[in-house]
């Protein structure tokens, strides 16, 4: 058996996952460790409340990897706790994993974003500063915007709080000019969304059959 929890970073995810796979909203804590008593063998964190919910504990993740679950991570607060949990078995996957792996990535805020409800798909009314990072990169490597405009813009979303970060408060806040604005729009590159692509793929790929695999280390199990 195997689910997912996904919602800003793929609010297609039902639309775009194998037969196979179930659909659940954004973990919070306590999720992952009902899907494991539920029977689910392989797991995959995506997006995670956080602020106003208590957010996934490392500890059931532990718990999981423990018993032989197979745990994915990706996009958003997977990529963060696959990051920390990779040592322990957890797998992360794409772009945003890896910036956290090598510290390119250190704070939990550049992945959020402020967004609309579940009923109404998750709609995205700020700009998490991996996509604007990605985005950057993307247009300086086909030189629409020179390295100069490149660091300024990003110091700029970097100084924006996660809420307020649109792309035209950037611009505006970076003194460039408003006329980089279409060109910003238009070339947005939603990291986010590719890696937990990736992950749906991976999952699709992997077998749902339980590992055999004892790890290397022993959980020591506190009171759920």
């Amino acid at each position: 058996m195997k689910v997912v929890f996904v919602g800003p970073s793929l609010p297609d995810a039902a639309q775009l996952r194998a037969a196979d796979i179930t659909i659940r909203p954004p973990a919070i804590q306590g999720d992952i460790r009902r899907a494991i008593d539920e029977g689910y063998s392989r797991i995959g964190l995506v997006d995670g409340g956080f602020e106003y919910q208590p957010p996934v504990w490392h500890k059931e993740i532990l718990y999981g990897l423990s018993i032989g679950v197979r745990i994915y991570g990706s996009s958003s607060m997977g990529a963060l706790r696959a990051a920390e949990c990779e040592d322990f078995g957890m797998i992360g996957i794409g772009t945003v994993f890896d910036g956290f792996k090598t510290g390119k990535l250190i704070d939990d805020a550049d992945v959020a974003l402020l967004h609309g409800p579940e009923e109404l798909g998750y709609p995205a009314l700020t700009v998490p500063l991996v996509n604007v990072i990605a985005t950057l990169d993307a247009l300086h490597e086909n030189g629409s915007v020179p390295s100069a405009q490149r660091e300024i813009l990003e110091i700029s979303a970097r100084n924006i709080f996660y809420k307020e970060r649109t792309w035209g408060k950037i611009v505006c806040d970076s003194g460039l000019g408003t006329d980089l604005l279409p060109l910003l729009n238009r070339g947005m590159v939603d990291v986010k969304r590719q890696d937990a692509r990736q992950l749906l793929a991976a999952m699709q790929r992997a077998s749902d059959d339980p590992s055999k695999e004892t790890p290397a280390w022993q959980l020591n199990l506190p009171a759920f």
